[in-house]
Order: structure tokens, then sequence, then C-alpha cells
């Protein structure tokens, strides 16, 4: 049976279509912060950044009913969003291979982590905390070692689900969070220095 849209002019939704609106929203809104933040680390731009949010959930209603309710809902979106930024926004000489994202719709069955429950008042504290100059020694740090401590360790993701998010094997997320974490350390060392911090 059609229902009427709340949108005059609109037109009429099944009952399937507006459960799944419904779905969609209680899935994936409350993700919109994380995402949004993920993004203009990516970016460094906020408009960049909302139009590949915006995209990023164009694509996933499109391909929602690949979507396992109560899966993971959280790194299937930032796997949306980093492939939605490598084919559209990173403009760079070196063009990285094509994604394609028909493989979202097989993404669950090589992963079926647990549903991840942030709390968004521990979100909202950490950021808090996340001065500048730990923002800018994030910014500076190469865009590959970049995601996987933003991944890692800003957004708590397994080295797992990030290895399947970026298509590389784990040994190499192992090494990139390694590096990463070492650079972004020398980073705030320098900082720290800056400010009259001497370490022992």
């Amino acid at each position: 049976m059609a229902v009427k849209n709340e949108f005059s002019g609109m037109a009429e939704l099944t009952t399937e279509e507006i459960q799944k609106q419904e779905d969609f929203e209680e899935e994936i809104i409350p993700h919109l912060d994380a995402m949004y933040n993920f993004a203009l680390r990516l970016t460094s731009d906020p408009s960049d950044a909302e139009d590949l949010v915006q995209d990023t959930i164009v694509k996933a209603f499109r391909f929602f009913s690949s979507y396992e309710k109560g899966t993971n809902a959280k790194a299937w979106l930032f796997r949306i969003l980093k492939n939605s930024y490598i084919n559209n926004y990173r403009k760079k000489s070196k063009k990285p291979s094509q994604v394609d994202y028909d493989e979202v719709s097989t993404f669950y069955e090589t992963i079926r982590a647990e549903r991840t429950d942030t709390s968004d008042l521990e979100d909202k504290m950490f950021r808090e905390l996340i001065d500048d100059d730990i923002s800018n020694a994030l910014d500076e740090l190469p865009e590959d070692f970049r995601t996987v401590v933003l991944l890692c360790d800003v957004e708590g993701f397994t080295y797992e689900e990030i290895a399947n998010m970026l298509d590389v094997p784990i040994g190499t997320i192992r090494s990139r969070l390694h590096r990463g974490r070492n650079l972004l350390k020398a980073q705030l060392m320098e900082y720290a220095k800056k400010r009259g911090y001497q370490p022992d």
C-alpha cells in the first residue's frame, strides 16, 4: 500500500520505501559527524568535505539494500567515503586506479564485525582535546599514514576493518600505522619545543 509523502507534489512512497528511509536514518545518521571529520582531514577543505559526505550519503542510500542491518555501519560508510575521495576528490598528477562501487554490495561478505557503538559524548570530548597543534601535525602527515592513523587512533577501527576499507594487507596497515605514529610523535615534539617544553 502506498503512503502519501509529507512533501506535496512528490511521488507517493510505498511502505517498503518508508521502512528503508527509517532504517537508513537509524543506521547512518548517527555517523555523520565522524564522516565529516574524516572527510575534512582527507580534503582539508570544509566545502569539499561537505560535498564528499553528501556524495557518500547518496551512494550509501543507493546501496543500502546490500548493508546488513545491525552490522558495522560506520566501517561500511567510511569505505564508501574513502572510495569516493579516491575517485572524485583527490587531485594529484598520478591518478589512482578507479574503485568499483558495486564492491560495496559485497563488502559485508568479507567483514561481519559486530556493530560499533560509539558514545557521542566520548567522541565530542576527544575532539575537544585535539588542539590546533595536533590537528596541524595530523594534516602534515603524508596521506597514506594520516588516513591509517585517523581510522585507527581517532575512529577506533580494527586493523582488519582498515585493511578492508583501503584494500591493502593488514601487514601494510601495521607498517603505515607504526610509521605514521612515529612521524606524528616527531611533529608533536617539534611543536612542544617551540612552546618551551623540554623533554626529559
